[in-house]
């Protein structure tokens, strides 16, 4: 495992043990979709998917986001003066608080948009759960394949897909090549990130306003992208997109087959 990938890893462990980044999915679809004409119970028993139209999700998303991305610029803020959070060994404490912000918010717009749950009957975020965080926010860095693996691993979606294909099953191990890029990506934009950010701090006020400033310039785009992604019609992903989606991935029906 290169340098980027090992620091890639240690700050997405860190964000997650950020006491605001765990998203319960129940309490959050019944907290954001509360007023509504549809009942608690309903819309954890069938989903936002089958009881609200994309406009009305997109309105939630929107507002997740903004309310996220606000938060964090303010937090940013906050640890872009001298002494105001602690640094966290060489990585600024105020990028853990935008990536933990960030990782909050790719498991909303997921809950959101029909997504299951990433935490198990214990609370605790499994591996599989662990791997789709990163394949999150390579989505959010505009890894194309990562959305590409979203999409074929979606029960929903392979169901679908490979209603033609019988005895088939999806495996997981392609993942891993899409993962290691996702976390090379990450890591060089946290090295870029780390240094721009010790920049900004080192003026007084000023850097707390220029570290605020490149949070909410950062996250609300990156926010958008996987919102787009997520928000694509999974009930109609047809075979062209399956296969469209084998191609960006470099992999054939084969590699999907479990022996």
């Amino acid at each position: 495992m290169s340098k980027q990938e090992k620091l890639a890893l240690d700050v997405i462990e860190k964000s997650m043990n950020l006491p605001y980044v765990k998203v319960n999915r129940d309490e959050f679809l019944i907290r954001t979709f509360q007023g509504s004409k549809h009942s608690a119970s309903e819309i954890l028993e069938k989903g936002p998917l089958d009881l609200f139209s994309k406009s009305e999700l997109d309105k939630k998303a929107n507002k997740v986001i903004n309310s996220n991305v606000l938060k964090s610029s303010s937090a940013s803020f906050a640890a872009g003066i001298p002494g105001g959070f602690a640094m966290a060994a060489t990585i600024p404490a105020d990028l853990i608080q935008f990536y933990g912000f960030t990782l909050k918010l790719a498991q909303e717009i997921s809950y959101i948009y029909g997504y299951d749950s990433l935490f198990d009957e214990n609370e605790e975020l499994t591996d599989e759960a662990h791997d789709t965080l990163i394949l999150y926010l390579g989505i959010m860095f505009g890894v194309t394949a990562a959305g590409s693996s979203i999409r074929i691993a979606s029960q929903k979606a392979s169901q679908q897909a490979l209603k033609s294909i019988p005895g088939k099953a999806l495996t997981k191990t392609f993942y891993y090549p899409i993962l290691k890029k996702v976390l090379k990506v990450f890591g060089v934009k946290l090295t870029k990130d780390s240094f721009s950010k010790a920049v900004s701090k080192t003026i007084p006020f000023v850097g707390g306003a220029v570290s605020g400033g490149l949070n909410y310039a950062s996250m609300k785009p990156m926010a958008r992208r996987l919102r787009d992604e997520l928000r694509k019609d999974r009930d109609n992903y047809s075979k062209e997109d399956y296969e469209n989606d084998l191609k960006i991935l470099n992999i054939t029906e084969d590699d999907l087959i479990i022996e």
